[in-house]
């Protein structure tokens, strides 16, 4: 589906910082192997999270060694959750997001399963490289990557490119207590990074909508 279509779908609107806290917003976090031990049951009924993030793989020989266990925990204690890959600019985009979608970074229609995000940090990473494996994995799951980076990365490395505000959901990443603006020219963010810390490990995340809203971006 158009990512077009899911913005209709989930419903999600810009908000300004000062009406963040009135909207409805959902908690989640992302982690890999350097969470070697995660409570998820705890996460999930204690800490209110929701959603998770897993590492999956990083360029086109590198599996998580947590993944697996950590995707199915997750999923065993109720978490809407999806993984990710961590990306290198130097080889091929296609090939990645062929290794990708291989292990762990799939999608399937059954409303617990994110699309796969595309970590884009350190080293730049080109415009073109970006739209390439977006495209490839689009044509491997029907759904266009969830695109992380910062707004400083992706302002020095795309030069601020709008070119997916129409098709890609953007995870920002900005440690503070209020958004900061959203780069790119997206209208605004799907999920935004918030914190480098998490009570059960990783990052702190929140969904920029409800639970009804994350369900409905799983579901495509």
């Amino acid at each position: 589906m158009h990512f077009a279509s899911i913005l209709a779908l989930v419903g999600l609107a810009a908000a300004a910082p000062a009406e963040l806290s009135k909207r409805a917003t959902v908690k989640g976090f992302d982690i890999s192997h350097y969470q070697s031990s995660v409570d998820f049951n705890a996460a999930y009924n204690s800490g209110g999270l929701r959603f998770v993030y897993i590492k999956a793989t990083e360029g086109t020989t590198y599996k998580d060694p947590k993944f697996s266990s950590h995707y199915t925990s997750a999923t065993n204690a109720g978490f809407i959750r999806g993984g990710y890959h961590f990306a290198h600019g130097d080889t091929s985009a296609t090939s990645q997001a062929n290794y990708f979608v291989q292990n762990g970074g799939g999608w399937s229609n059954d409303g617990k399963t994110l699309p796969g995000m595309l970590d884009l940090e350190g080293d730049c990473i080109s415009v073109s490289w970006i739209k390439e494996f977006s495209d490839r994995y689009h044509a491997l799951t029907s759904r266009y990557p969830v695109l992380y980076s910062s707004p400083s990365w992706w302002k020095q490395c795309t030069g601020n490119s709008n070119a997916f505000t129409s098709t890609n959901p953007l995870m920002m990443a900005c440690w503070s207590s209020s958004p900061c603006t959203p780069q790119g020219g997206w209208p605004y963010y799907t999920i935004w990074q918030n914190a480098d810390s998490n009570p059960y490990g990783g990052d702190s995340d929140v969904f920029n909508g409800s639970l009804d809203s994350l369900k409905k971006l799983a579901s495509g």
